[in-house]
């Protein structure tokens, strides 16, 4: 099952996607360089897919991975020497989703499940 595409996202609906604070977000844009969404006429940031998949290799470095911050920037420079950043951040954004889908299906399950006793 693949996740519908848009072309932009809000910061709180990437927020709720990656269960990251809004300003873990804006932290991150300020140490990564290609992090760097546009704004709308409201000056709302909006994300787009290639922002996604940075967000999640990031987190993936960092959260799963145990990189600092600085290691994680070295990482993806090494990933894009090595033509591999592409591929790294679409396997971290798919794995990403997974991992809200299954949290998603849980607090359902728990609803769903009658109270014992």
């Amino acid at each position: 099952m693949k996740r519908p595409q848009r072309e932009f996202y809000s910061i709180g609906e990437v927020c709720e996607l990656f269960d990251l604070k809004p300003h873990v977000l804006r932290y991150w844009e300020t140490q990564f360089p290609a992090l760097s969404p546009p704004k709308n006429r409201a000056g709302n940031r909006v994300y787009r897919q290639r922002d996604l998949e940075l967000i999640a290799l990031i987190q993936h470095l960092v959260r799963d991975e145990r990189y600092t911050i600085e290691g994680a920037r070295a990482r993806i420079d090494e990933l894009k020497q090595e033509g591999a950043a592409a591929d790294v951040a679409g396997a971290a954004l798919e794995k990403s989703f997974v991992r809200s889908l299954r949290a998603e299906l849980e607090e359902l399950l728990e609803i769903l499940t009658p109270p014992s006793g």
